[in-house]
């Protein structure tokens, strides 16, 4: 994993030098005459109120995922294209997008009523595939990658004689981009303290900084990466263009190997500082935003307020204003349920486990009450030792050293214990794979029961339990429903029957025995 980039304690304006100066002049000129809103609308800048209050910080939210297109990209795609003369404009465009500025280019060439060819990686996210299908154009799926997609564009463009419509490296996408800058600015006149705004190839950040710094320089301008997409800032520190071997593509819409010549030119000049943030923050991010205004942000849209939180951490800054532009929201539907999962780790409010417990009755009710009143958000266990149980839990905490503390009183009341809460293996895979079959489970009987979603369900259903009978599977994870879904396996005595019957219909819980279903006897008998 990429190092993080080193903030400095007092974050500071960074002085301009005259080269940058000139810079920002010159873009300003470009910005104040592009053409934008033949296609684009005025985004709101609206303020996060809940995100502000629990950070201490009035952050405001750039709703560029409110575009017809749900991302910025149209603005530079429709300023390009339409500069265009009509010979050009004749033959046709072609661009080489993760999605977003393929939207962008596809809905400028439906308004100008010219042919447009965009060439994919094959991992862009099917929304964004069937968006531009949608808008008319022709769709070319390529590569892996931005970069992949880029180099079989230009071959296409020679080979056909398209015009070829940058996603960030032209001077007259990078000025439509900057109109963005141009309306949080007349949007919102009282003091800023920094703008963040998201990396990829470079394009909204240059326009947006050359902006800012011209008119408003005391403002921050702030970049923001993924630790595994991180091109621009190991050009920086490289003084060149660098090209990263992979990228990581969660957040799509800035997974790019190597930035462009003139955005790295203008970002290197104009702006101050940078911001890496990993999956688990963008994922908070994205909950942080849905809750403050119940739009869905795509990842690249949601890193500068993933960042934001971070910035004002690191730095311990309170009472300051910082804009992040919420770029895109184009989001597959079936990447929510692994936003929703990894959001707790990035909000620091859940904590994983690896738990050994003797495995003997009556020790995971004693184990459940040391828990006591906290809320478990996961618990899976299988029979597999006659000796030792292996436990994986996950329990609420609301601060990252919670887990520390949570750890050392587990080992201290004699159960040994492994702190997972930063082990992506845990995270990622193994929590869904804990279990399997155990000769041990003998004479083990499977329910299905529903759990009031409440502190102490638990409990109550161990408490009710005749210490004799064993539990020899648990899994249960919280789904933020009312109620919880439990999957428990117990092996009870021939000569309790009776008494078990009784404890089922009293337990006052549904539930529906699965021990003939086939999929048990396949996969855990």
């Amino acid at each position: 994993m990429p190092d993080k980039p080193t903030l400095t304690p007092t974050p500071e304006v960074k002085p301009l030098s005259p080269k940058a100066r000139r810079l920002a002049a010159d873009y300003l000129q470009r910005i104040l005459t592009a053409r934008v809103y033949d296609v684009a609308r005025e985004t709101p800048l609206e303020p996060a109120r809940s995100l502000s209050r629990r950070i201490g910080n009035h952050v405001l939210l750039k709703r560029e995922d409110q575009q017809p297109v749900f991302s910025f990209k149209l603005r530079g795609a429709f300023n390009k294209m339409a500069r265009l003369d009509a010979a050009a404009l004749a033959r046709g465009v072609i661009c080489a997008s993760a999605g977003n500025h393929a939207q962008g280019v596809a809905l400028a060439a439906r308004r100008l009523a010219c042919k447009a060819m965009v060439v994919m990686p094959v991992t862009t996210p099917k929304l964004k595939v069937d968006a531009v299908h949608a808008l008319g154009a022709e769709v070319v799926l390529h590569g892996d990658s931005y970069s992949d997609a880029y180099g079989h564009a230009l071959a296409l463009q020679a080979a056909q004689g398209l015009s070829f419509v940058h996603p960030f490296d032209d001077p007259d996408v990078i000025a439509g981009q900057g109109t963005v800058a141009m309306e949080v600015l007349r949007q919102h006149q009282g003091p800023i303290d920094a703008v963040f705004v998201a990396i990829g190839g470079g394009g909204l950040a240059a326009g947006v900084a050359a902006y800012v710094k011209a008119l408003r320089p005391e403002i921050q301008v702030i970049g923001v990466q993924t630790v595994d997409s991180d091109a621009m800032l190991r050009s920086v520190r490289a003084g060149k263009r660098v090209t990263l071997p992979d990228v990581g593509l969660f957040s799509d819409g800035t997974a790019v190997k190597q930035v462009g010549a003139e955005t790295f030119r203008l970002v290197r000049a104009l702006v101050d500082d940078y911001v890496s943030v990993d999956t688990d923050a963008v994922c908070a991010a994205i909950k942080d935003v849905f809750q403050d205004t119940r739009s869905v942000l795509e990842p690249a849209g949601a890193l500068p307020v993933a960042a934001i939180k971070q910035y004002a951490e690191t730095h311990k800054l309170k009472g300051r204003t910082f804009v992040a532009i919420t770029c895109g929201a184009n989001m597959n539907f079936d990447r929510l349920r692994f936003v929703a999962e990894r959001a707790e780790f990035g909000e620091r409010r859940e904590a994983l486990f690896a738990v050994t417990i003797p495995e003997e009755r009556g020790s995971f009710k004693r184990f459940c009450e040391l828990i006591g009143a906290r809320s478990v958000t996961e618990f899976n266990y299988r029979i597999s030792d006659e000796r030792d149980a292996h436990v994986f839990v996950g329990l609420t905490i609301s601060r990252r050293d919670e887990a520390e503390r949570i750890e050392r009183n587990f080992v201290r009341h004699g159960f040994a214990t492994v702190n997972l809460t930063d082990d992506e293996l845990a995270k990622e895979h193994v929590r869904h794979m804990v279990g399997g079959r155990s000769e041990l489970a003998r004479d083990e009987r499977l329910f299905r029961f529903e759990f009031p979603e409440r502190p102490g369900a638990l409990m109550r259903f161990l408490s009710a339990m005749h210490p004799g009978w064993n539990i020899s599977l648990f899994h249960y994870r919280n789904q933020g429903a009312d109620s919880g879904r439990v999957l428990v396996g117990l092996q009870v005595p021939h000569a309790d029957e009776r008494e078990f019957a009784r404890f089922l219909h009293t337990l006052a819980y549904p539930f529906v025995e699965e021990t003939a279903n086939p999929v048990y006897r396949l996969f855990l008998r």
